[in-house]
């Protein structure tokens, strides 16, 4: 009896001592300078998105947030060596929507993108547009559809790659419609836009901030934005529902995590920092300036969105037939 009862007694002063660990932790935090990983090369809405954030922050902290560019194999290198990190804090992970399509997409990961993350913040969110040649003799989404069934090859349609968001929306955008889309893969947005400008595809299905500059300019014609509402800088231009697509709504998005076993209060700090820099003024014009919505939601919410996002990408990718070994 009496060692059963020491028994319980160690495992409650264990307990207390990891509870007191964490609360000391949260308290010191941060205490030396922070890495934020971004799986993408410098120059892109990620890496943008990550280094405005990241200059922000010491001001919050008293310490230096260093962004680490870790590109490779459609962001998983990057998310592999996030999720082998302590859970300490001092290793963040600026990603997008293309993290809740890993576990779908590739046959084999070493990590799991959902159970080995900690959800911190969903930063923003750039709806997708899909867009045409000016040669192209359609206006409005009915058209563009009709064009797509009726023309014997049907319409060709870049990507920015199989399996990115790009590709899978326009699986599902083939399957709600019945359009006949061929689709013309690319690594990367760059090539897809400069073979769009000129006419070698007809047609892509674009994150909003690598279009906008070429829809301003008049050298791709803007179709309809899957998103809820209209975005200020293509006022004119409608949603797929007031086009006739009801509730078609897809996007990338820009979220903040941790590794696994983040303390609460430590993602709480993390939060409430990033969250008064997102905030901000100048950052929302900055954001509105690349097409992009302002959403600024908490652990909870953004927890919420991965595992909605997971099982919605995991029907485009079963359609499409997309798998990387």
């Amino acid at each position: 009896m009496m060692r059963k009862l020491r028994g319980i007694i160690g495992v409650c002063v264990a307990l207390s001592m990891g509870l007191a660990t964490q609360t000391a932790l949260a308290a010191d935090y941060p205490n030396k300078p922070v890495t934020l990983v971004v799986p993408y090369p410098p120059g892109g809405a990620t890496d943008v998105i990550a280094r405005l954030i990241a200059e922000k922050l010491p001001a919050e902290w008293g310490q230096q947030v260093v962004v680490n560019n870790r590109p490779g194999a459609g962001t998983t290198v990057a998310a592999e060596s996030v999720a082998r990190a302590p859970g300490d804090g001092y290793t963040l992970y600026m990603t997008t929507a293309a993290h809740t399509i890993s576990a779908s997409l590739y046959k084999k990961l070493s990590y799991d993108p959902i159970a080995d993350f900690t959800p911190i913040t969903l930063v923003a969110r750039i709806p997708i547009v899909l867009v045409t040649t000016p040669s192209l003799k359609v206006s409005t989404l009915a058209e563009y559809i009709d064009y797509a069934k009726t023309t014997p090859d049907g319409i060709s349609v870049g990507s920015p790659g199989n399996g990115s968001p790009q590709h899978l929306t326009q699986v599902l955008f083939k399957e709600r419609t019945g359009a006949n889309l061929l689709h013309i893969p690319y690594r990367g947005d760059a090539p897809m836009l400069n073979d769009l400008l000129a006419g070698q595809v007809e047609s892509a299905f674009v994150t909003l901030s690598a279009a906008l500059p070429h829809i301003q300019a008049n050298k791709i014609k803007a179709i309809a934005l899957a998103n809820p509402s209209r975005i200020p800088a293509i006022a004119d231009v409608p949603t797929m529902t007031e086009a006739g697509l009801e509730g078609f709504n897809a996007a990338t998005w820009f979220g903040l995590f941790g590794p696994k076993d983040l303390p609460a209060d430590v993602s709480q700090t993390i939060f409430t920092a990033s969250h008064k820099v997102v905030a901000a003024p100048e950052f929302t014009e900055r954001m509105q300036a690349m097409g992009a919505e302002i959403v600024n939601s908490g652990p909870e919410d953004f927890s919420a969105l991965v595992k909605e996002e997971s099982a919605q990408w995991a029907k485009a990718v079963e359609v499409s037939g997309a798998r990387v070994a």
